[in-house]
């Protein structure tokens, strides 16, 4: 079993002990009515994008999702949270100084014995999902558990769809698809851009992701016979139709939209096995993207 596979699997038990830790957590965390923006790099952003969306349509907050890189810095927040499982990427880092003394920080991250710990004003450690993989699953979906039992928005449901997405095998005619495209709606286009960026990692798919209502406007000219369209959330009316009428495999996610997402990084993981690829090594990738200083 690869690091990757080891550690998808077990995020029921994280998701479980993350919604246990936002109560302890409670005043790190953004407070309601605070402006606050959400940063990460690559997985990290993604799910930035996901928290962002359900805490202001929770009505707890104007939330702003930025790449750590493209952070405004001359836009004024009540308080900035970095999402980093190393702790050590040097965009959050570069960020998190400029911010000090000026913006109420917080960061959550896997590893307490990096610079983060400093560099945040608060600091939440998710250290029980910590990962050995360069391919995040487990800290960034516990990371925006945390999240949303923060909000008041996770369920036991969604830990027993977690359990039902590892149970169920993943569909042979899915792993033979050449092209997936990921759908979402609100808070859950982050989680199709994150499942597609898995697909990239993982097992050097060719992979897309749109907010659903968008794939109307261009992108749906590339379905075709072996593409796989898969919706996270709730469906546009008349989408799933048209998605089988180009001859696409349409997939509906009949899970919470987190658990479908579980769903996806396992086909990642059989789509690699399929095409002879370990996914803990993927391509041009390293677990931390460190800079080298001039």
């Amino acid at each position: 079993m690869t690091h990757v596979e080891d550690e998808l699997t077990s995020q029921p038990e994280c998701w479980e002990r993350a919604e246990a830790e936002a109560v302890r957590h409670f005043g790190a965390l953004p407070a309601r009515g605070e402006r606050v923006a959400i940063i990460g790099c690559g997985t990290s952003y993604f799910m930035a994008q996901a928290a962002a969306v359900l805490r202001e349509s929770a009505g707890q907050g104007e939330t702003d999702a930025f790449a750590a890189s493209e952070f405004p810095r001359g836009r004024s927040y009540d308080r900035v949270v970095a999402l980093t499982r190393s702790g050590t990427t040097t965009e959050v880092l570069d960020l998190l100084g400029q911010l000090k003394g000026r913006t109420r920080t917080t960061a959550l991250t896997a590893d307490p014995a990096t610079p983060v710990m400093t560099a945040a004003d608060e600091v939440v450690v998710l250290d029980f999902a910590d990962e050995r993989s360069v391919v995040q699953t487990r800290f960034a979906t516990t990371a925006l558990t945390l999240l949303r039992a923060h909000l008041g928005l996770h369920t036991d449901a969604v830990v027993a769809d977690a359990r039902t997405a590892l149970a169920t095998p993943v569909p042979e005619e899915l792993v033979g698809c050449t092209q997936f495209t990921f759908l979402g709606r609100g808070w859950t286009v982050g989680l199709a851009n994150e499942a597609g960026l898995k697909m990239r990692e993982a097992c050097l798919a060719w992979t897309e992701a749109y907010p659903a209502m968008e794939y109307r406007h261009g992108p749906i000219s590339v379905t075709t016979r072996g593409t796989a369209t898969w919706m996270l959330g709730d469906v546009p009316e008349g989408l799933a139709e048209q998605v089988r009428e180009t001859g696409a495999l349409w997939v509906p996610g009949a899970l919470d939209p987190l658990a479908e997402l579980v769903r996806v990084q396992r086909l990642a993981v059989a789509v690699a096995a399929a095409r002879g690829l370990d996914p803990d090594r993927p391509r041009h990738l390293t677990r931390s993207v460190i800079l080298a200083r001039p």
